[in-house]
């Protein structure tokens, strides 16, 4: 046996020593891209904080504290933010707005920084919120923070990606990690069912996105954005379908993950099934990444093609604006009218995204940031109401609620009104830029539909406060006076989340200028 073996391996090793000998690899031509670390601070405390807790807990979790995981995730989460504050500084002193590391792959920009902090808000957030909830639920804490930290770095891998190849990388590392989370509260069998739903389907999506990015690598021959727009801007396709056919694919990919329609099947039984914590991090910091990657992939990259994918995104932008506020309409728990309310959120983004103008992808960077803090407040009040359990989500459960919690029923009556675009409110404002960037585009119809999908979704809204404010509460009657207990997490989430909803709906320029200094450029490799 041994002599056959080596028989039949001697040619092969002979083959490969007179390869070796013809041509001898040169360690010092090896072209290896340079690293400025530095430009990637906030993808290394993301990532490097999931690591180091998991090697904490193997030395010496038994000994500490439980509040320890939460208390940890949030510091990093406030690093990372702190990383994203230094970089814009720096950003801004270059000539391009930008530059690149690691062979062009990372770009490093205003557009990448603006969300790359505000994905780390939302981990901190997420954190401080799901501590109560996973002692309450006996969810293991540790493993839920190391998932958030390594989705919310996948998501920052997503905001700064200069590669289809890294950008894909990115949605992986975010979504799987998302699944588990979906499916982490094991004494619900709907979150199990949740986590598996949005695998599955997930699954589906990064096939479809892997797909478009094979067909626009068969058409522009690269998988690099920056090479890919040099090429496409000095050469005439006489044959685009791969590349048309590469937008459709990429385009499934990411609006399944942004929840538009006809992708959003998945959200209102994943966002009903899952812990109401990570619904609040899937509402905010998930889709905040989705957006990233379809604003840098086609703003960007294929802006010389917007005639192509700008009707696409027109039609989509229609449907999900009608189908999120009409459906939520008729929902009767609490949690699938949110879910729809984020469905309809997505379509005003997509009104932004396809003005396809720095005016209207700076709408959509703001409208991102004022989303993600009033819905993050809208899942802590529904976090603080499933108190007992995730079955309290009812309507009727709401029934009642300024009698028994009056300030919880304010604060969550700040959070609908703001997400009806309510004046004085921050969206008001979101609702308000991207509207106004669909008309300057001529998109005037797009732009009616969204006026009027808003006057819908008001009676959405209308409905859980006339509940919470005239309603009996004879489905709680039974309850005790101050069975909702907020605890003390829930209470600074829902403070912040709060604050930043009146204060940038008074005074919006703040962000507003973040927003249209973070309009994305894409920027040489460095």
């Amino acid at each position: 046996m041994s002599s056959l073996f080596a028989a039949a391996v001697s040619p092969l090793l002979g083959a490969l020593t007179h390869l070796a000998q013809v041509n001898p690899i040169d360690p010092g031509s090896i072209d290896t891209p340079s690293v400025d670390w530095t430009a990637i601070i906030p993808h290394l405390v993301l990532m490097g904080g999931g690591v180091v807790a998991l090697t904490l807990s193997s030395i010496a979790g038994r000994w500490l504290p439980d509040w320890f995981w939460s208390a940890w995730t949030a510091a990093v989460g406030t690093g990372a933010l702190g990383g994203s504050i230094w970089q814009w500084f720096r950003v801004q002193d270059e000539p391009s707005g930008g530059f690149s590391t690691l062979g062009g792959a990372v770009g490093v920009d205003g557009f990448s920084v603006y969300l790359t902090g505000l994905i780390s808000a939302t981990v901190v957030l997420t954190a401080i919120l799901a501590y109560d909830y996973t002692k309450r639920r006996g969810v293991a804490q540790l493993e839920l923070y190391v998932l958030l930290l390594l989705s919310a770095s996948g998501g920052v891998v997503m905001a700064g990606a200069n590669d289809l190849i890294v950008m894909f990388l990115g949605l992986e590392v975010l979504s799987i990690a998302v699944y588990v989370l979906a499916a982490l509260d094991l004494r619900r069998f709907r979150s199990q069912e949740a986590g598996m739903k949005y695998f599955v389907l997930g699954a589906f999506s990064s096939a479809f996105f892997l797909y478009g990015i094979a067909l626009i690598y068969g058409a522009a021959g690269s998988t690099n954005l920056l090479d890919i727009d040099r090429f496409l801007s000095t050469n005439q396709l006489l044959d685009d379908g791969l590349l048309l056919g590469g937008f459709a694919l990429l385009l499934v990919g990411l609006l399944f993950k942004v929840g538009a329609v006809p992708f959003h099947a998945w959200t209102p039984d994943v966002y009903q099934g899952a812990p109401s914590p990570i619904v609040a991090y899937m509402a905010s910091g998930v889709k905040v990444a989705g957006f990233a990657a379809m604003l840098r992939i086609f703003w960007l990259t294929f802006g010389d093609y917007r005639t192509d994918w700008q009707p696409i995104i027109y039609a989509i932008a229609a449907i999900t604006l009608l189908v999120g506020s009409i459906v939520a309409v008729v929902q009767t728990d609490v949690k699938r009218m949110l879910a729809y309310s984020s469905i309809s959120h997505a379509g005003y983004i997509l009104v932004g995204v396809q003005a396809a103008t720095a005016d209207g992808t700076s709408a959509a960077l703001f409208y991102l940031g004022a989303y993600s803090f009033m819905v993050i407040g809208s899942f802590a009040v529904v976090t603080v109401m499933g108190s007992d359990g995730e079955s309290a989500q009812s309507l009727g459960d709401y029934s009642g609620l300024a009698r028994r919690r009056p300030v919880l029923a304010l604060t969550f009556t700040l959070f609908l009104f703001a997400q009806a675009g309510v004046p004085f409110t921050s969206g008001f404002f979101a609702k308000f830029y991207v509207i106004s960037a669909a008309v300057d585009a001529r998109s005037y119809w797009l732009a009616a539909i969204a006026m009027m999908a808003a006057v819908i979704a008001a009676v959405l809204y209308l409905r859980i406060v006339l509940a919470m404010y005239i309603g009996t509460g004879d489905d709680t009657a039974d309850a005790p006076t101050g069975a909702v207990r907020i605890a003390p997490g829930a209470a600074f989430v829902l403070f912040v989340a709060a604050a930043m909803t009146v204060t940038f709906g008074i005074i919006p320029f703040p962000i507003v200028d973040l927003a249209r200094d973070a309009v994305p450029v894409l920027v040489a490799a460095g």
